[in-house]
């Protein structure tokens, strides 16, 4: 182990300086609004306000599936929140998350616009509302959202924990990397366990859980984020890395891991998406690739 720091935390802490990192400058202590601006609003229903990280890609893979099922209604606008320059600060998102983070839904086929907010909480709205991907039967249902819940409670270690400080935090910090990997190895473990004996998270049918897990967990073991996979060993999770493939082929996960996203090839960024023949320009843009 390192030489660990000397810093000794005062009595009481006082906001005086940035924390510093990749996320310093949206980084604060207080909730709301830091500037004035609505949000666009487009021609469909739903309105979806994100950025193409894991949390956001859970949701334009949902509505994604939905439209492969023949939902019309699932047909959606989803307009660009960048985080990194605070957009989540706006007025106008904090009217429909006042805890300022995305993805942030309105359901605009109301009488009274209704907002969604929190990524396992819009799956389980759109599943309802759709009655997809939610079986109705007692077992397979709370099995499912036994690992919906899961995900919700695991990712902070994955992403704020481990994410963080392996790859955005200022310094590399031994104890906090090695706390955060034992984690999420642990993780890796129980999710390579349970897709031993099932071919989805909740059984044999693929539900809102593994839409949910995928972003994170399956785009971990392919190598998609954090830069991490040797050093995690990600090979040795073979039920995980069948499991992980099977999810990456299916056309509606390709498509909506693109939406929203800001990283990467061009080819597979879709800053906005207004309809289906959006996709037809990232097809164009990875033909002149």
């Amino acid at each position: 182990m390192q030489e660990m720091s000397d810093y000794v935390p005062p009595r009481t802490w006082s906001w005086d300086k940035e924390s510093g990192g990749r996320w310093a400058s949206v980084n604060r202590p207080i909730s709301g609004a830091t500037h004035d601006r609505e949000l666009p609003v487009g021609r469909h229903p739903l309105q979806l306000y994100s950025q193409g990280t894991p949390n956001g890609q859970k949701v334009t893979i949902m509505l994604e599936e939905l439209l492969a099922l023949g939902h019309s209604g699932a047909e959606y606008d989803a307009w660009l929140i960048k985080i990194g320059d605070g957009d989540q600060f706006s007025s106008g998102f904090v009217e429909i998350n006042p805890n300022s983070k995305i993805p942030a839904l309105v359901d605009r086929s109301h009488s009274l616009p209704l907002r969604v907010f929190e990524s396992g909480s819009i799956l389980l709205y759109l599943a309802d509302k759709f009655d997809a991907f939610l079986p109705k039967d007692g077992a397979i249902r709370t099995e499912s959202l036994s690992w919906l819940f899961w995900q919700m409670g695991s990712a902070p270690y994955l992403g704020g924990g481990f994410g963080h400080f392996y790859t955005y935090a200022p310094v590399k910090i031994e104890y906090a990397i090695d706390r955060f990997t034992m984690e999420v190895k642990r993780q890796l473990d129980v999710l390579d366990k349970r897709l031993a004996e099932v071919q989805f998270l909740a059984g044999d049918e693929y539900t809102i859980a593994d839409i949910a897990v995928w972003p994170w967990y399956g785009a971990l073991v392919q190598g998609l984020i954090y830069g991490a996979a040797e050093f995690l060993s990600v090979q040795d999770y073979l039920h995980v890395q069948r499991w992980a493939k099977e999810m990456s082929s299916r056309p509606a996960v390709h498509r909506g891991a693109k939406v929203n996203k800001v990283s990467g090839e061009s080819s597979g960024q879709l800053l906005e998406r207004h309809e289906v023949s959006d996709f037809d320009k990232l097809l164009w843009a990875e033909k002149k690739e």
